[in-house]
């Protein structure tokens, strides 16, 4: 296996929602993470909270004195409605719906430029029952084109995930909103677990054919044929394959482990992911 010194590890907020950012930021670090990706929630720059200024200087002040890089994720669950997960989306039924969640993806942007951010990581959301399909369409690529020229006044590379079971849920999908929305700021975080799960083609592969688009990768373990996050050596997934082709494509983004559900023992998940991804690097 290939040895690259550029690869950075970096874990998801959405880990360690026990804590505190603060708490979070340095537990991260001192396990030795370079990196970090920061999902905005409830009570995590929260680009609604009256106190967002002083939450940012003190985050910007801890990733620097800790080297941490960072992107920032919006796929906090009940930050925009607390009735139902993930909504608004780009392509709600409601047009006020899908401005809602084009003002907040403008907010995160501020909040990347502002953190010195690498990227922001977002997704399309469900197409529910009514919502025809050449409308959901039109609706995500409106709203993606919109985001990306918001994106263009800082530079800042969008970073667009396939999600299963989401309107968008595979790279074909991927490729083609991004031939449509035609901005060279919108790119790909490619969720190495979802690609598992949706393509027919190998993981390196995956990796290799996407080299010009992944901005963010999300890393997790997986089984086959069952979309659940899990830590590392409780998966099929082969993670030297998936490393080799990262070092390979010489991709200098974060590598963010996500394992969401793992935050009632969020500092021992952390620790243990680390520890059996540092053979890679």
């Amino acid at each position: 296996m290939k040895v690259n010194q550029m690869l950075r590890l970096a874990y998801n907020t959405n880990g360690f929602n026990c804590h505190s950012l603060e708490s979070a930021l340095e537990i991260i670090s001192g396990l030795g993470y370079r990196g970090v990706a920061i999902t905005i929630d409830n009570y995590i720059l929260n680009p609604g909270a009256p106190d967002l200024d002083r939450q940012l200087e003190l985050t910007q002040a801890i990733l620097k004195k800790n080297s941490l890089a960072c992107v920032i994720e919006t796929g906090a669950r009940f930050l925009l409605d607390p009735w139902r997960k993930h909504e608004p989306t780009l392509i709600s039924a409601d047009a006020s719906g899908r401005k809602i969640r084009l003002n907040f993806l403008k907010r995160a942007l501020d909040i990347v430029a502002r953190l010195g951010g690498q990227a922001l990581s977002f997704w399309s959301g469900i197409r529910h029952d009514g919502v025809p399909q050449a409308d959901a369409w039109d609706w995500l690529v409106a709203g993606c084109r919109e985001l990306s020229e918001y994106a263009g006044q800082y530079g800042i590379f969008l970073a667009f995930e396939p999600e299963p079971g989401m309107f968008i849920e595979n790279l074909t999908g991927y490729q083609k909103l991004k031939e449509h929305v035609a901005n060279p700021l919108f790119g790909l975080t490619l969720d190495v677990g979802h690609a598992f799960l949706t393509e027919d083609n190998s993981l390196a592969n995956c990796i290799r054919n996407f080299r010009d688009s992944i901005k963010n990768i999300h890393l997790e373990d997986m089984k086959k044929g069952d979309h659940k996050h899990l830590q590392f050596g409780e998966g099929e997934i082969d993670f030297s394959e998936v490393f080799d082709a990262l070092t390979e494509i010489q991709y200098a983004g974060l590598i963010n482990v996500e394992l969401s559900r793992h935050s009632r023992n969020a500092v021992k998940a952390a620790g243990k992911a680390f520890d059996y991804l540092s053979k890679y690097l």
